[in-house]
């Protein structure tokens, strides 16, 4: 008890000293601010005080730390674009998330969180120290590389249990839920916003050379020859905002379907998001995104009735749902079609031009066969196939490692996923990555099952989907949306919620009014019965 006590009392010291510290922040930024009348500085100073106010918040209360640190991880990018892309606004995020770590272990060791030690992590054990062992390659440039690829692989890891203790009822979930759609609907309208008005929005006059490739990137149809911008909302790169709208989508549905089947008053936000998620996608000018949000929406939605509590007399409702889910996302486009003509029309043309089969400028077969493969075989043909070149040698962001030792970057890289692996850890890289992507996605898989007949199901399905297309068709096409930042501390996070829906099923549930009227129908028909 006393040693509690102690902890306690240490935390509150630790956690003064951090508001004192964010206060002398404070004046000096506002100081030089007025002195220099520099608006970078004003940022930056402002960028810190929230940094140190999150710190506290997070020591405090890890619970709402995990959401003020998705809030950030979302909007760091933003800072990024207009303060020079410099390496501490790269790394901000992951101060959260260690102290977001620590608090949450903190509470463990008080025994305050449910703890879960996952089916999976024996193989996911095997990767990582692979990965570990190939930081010492001795044809890596330098360690920092393999430092680097570890942060991108498994830093975010612990968020599985993050989020597995953040819900304790329904009403965490709900929170969480509503929450990331909230953020999802920003982001999506913003984006939404630059495609139609430019790209200079949302953006500064000039980027940061590694930058203005990704963030200022505009593509033209094969045929038609239109200009097709493609929108980076809040993000960096277009292609981070793209595959940040497929999982936009994912949540979406298994929010609506959730609430619906719940009967909460937010169901809205479901159906808000949908609609706006399907505009933003057409919009993203990112075929992979308009592919994977087709797929998902049909596959979530033959998913959902499967899995439905049709004993509830809820599987109609979920049916009602995805046709307003389909009705709201084909009248955003119809808004876009008769306010923004050309907006849309020319990303239209780009996606029919380039993924019609009968198009003479086709690039379907291209790039979901042709294109991975022969960057595959180009793995295969690398030197030192059979060991690799070290982790993190192929990596997102190894520009800054080369930066940072003032090398030249390394120039042999290829684009399909389990390429990159062999280029990095040798041939045994893709086989282990597939050992636990597999078992990973077995263990989730009798969950969801497990599920079947709850009002939990449409989420853990969505969630399940969503590790799906991440770890296995996104990652064969390219490791990058797995080492994404976001995409990956959103796998980690969901997939902890997912093994924690179980126990929330386990729980008294809160019958829909309409079938409790049937159950008490058929009380009634029974007790006359006797």
């Amino acid at each position: 008890m006393n040693g509690v006590l102690a902890l306690r009392n240490r935390s509150k010291s630790f956690s003064g000293l951090l508001l004192f510290a964010g206060l002398m922040a404070t004046v000096l930024a506002l100081t030089n601010w007025i002195v220099t009348g520099s608006l970078e500085m004003l940022v930056m100073g402002g960028m810190a005080i929230a940094l140190v106010t999150i710190v506290v918040t997070t020591l405090n209360n890890w619970r709402i730390g995990v959401l003020l640190f998705l809030l950030w991880l979302l909007f760091e990018d933003l800072a990024r674009k207009y303060l020079g892309n410099g390496l501490i606004l790269f790394f901000g995020k992951d101060v959260l998330a260690a102290i977001t770590y620590i608090s949450l272990w903190r509470s463990k060791r008080r025994g305050e969180v449910a703890w879960f030690k996952p089916p999976f992590m024996v193989p996911l054990a095997f990767f990582f120290f692979l990965a570990a062992i190939q930081v010492f390659n001795t044809w890596t440039p330098s360690v920092l590389y393999g430092f680097l690829g570890l942060k991108l692989y498994f830093y975010y890891f612990p968020l599985f249990y993050a989020g597995y203790a953040l819900l304790r009822n329904a009403a965490d979930l709900e929170q969480l839920l509503v929450f990331n759609m909230a953020l999802g609907l920003v982001i999506a309208v913003l984006g939404i916003i630059q495609s139609i008005v430019g790209l200079k929005f949302l953006n500064p006059m000039v980027l940061a050379p590694e930058l203005e490739g990704l963030g200022n990137l505009t593509r033209y149809t094969p045929i038609t020859h239109q200009a097709v911008p493609e929108p980076s909302s809040v993000f960096v790169s277009a292609g981070r905002f793209a595959s940040y709208i497929i999982l936009v989508v994912i949540l979406a549905l298994g929010t609506q379907a959730y609430l619906l089947l719940t009967r909460r008053r937010r169901a809205a936000w479901g159906f808000l998001g949908v609609g706006i998620a399907v505009v933003a996608a057409m919009q993203s000018g990112s075929r992979g995104a308009i592919i994977y949000v087709t797929m998902s929406l049909l596959v979530l939605s033959a998913g959902f009735l499967w899995g439905a509590p049709w004993r509830w007399g809820q599987g109609r409702r979920l049916v009602k749902a995805m046709r307003r889910a389909f009705l709201v996302g084909a009248i955003g486009l119809f808004f876009m079609v008769q306010f923004f003509p050309s907006s849309i029309g020319a990303r239209w043309a780009f996606y029919s031009e380039t993924l019609s089969p009968t198009s003479s400028a086709s690039e379907l077969h291209y790039r979901t066969w042709d294109y991975p493969v022969s960057n595959l075989l180009t793995a295969l043909q690398h030197p030192r196939w059979l060991y690799g070149d070290g982790t993190g040698t192929a990596s997102l962001g190894m520009q800054y490692v080369a930066r940072v030792l003032g090398q030249a970057p390394i120039n042999f890289w290829v684009e399909n996923g389990w390429g990159t692996l062999i280029l990095e850890m040798g041939i045994l890289g893709p086989i282990l990555w597939l050992i636990w992507t597999f078992s990973l996605l077995y263990f989730s898989w009798k969950v969801v099952r497990q599920l079947r007949q709850t009002v939990y199901f449409p989420v853990a399905l969505s969630i399940f989907w969503y590790a799906f297309v991440l770890l296995v068709p996104f990652s064969y096409n390219g490791m990058a949306p797995y080492q994404n930042f976001v995409m990956n501390a959103y796998l980690w996070l969901m997939l902890g919620v997912l093994f924690r829906l179980p126990y929330l099923a386990g729980k008294p549930q809160a019958i829909p009014r309409q079938a409790q009227v049937a159950n008490l129908r058929s009380t009634a028909a029974y007790a006359e019965g006797l």
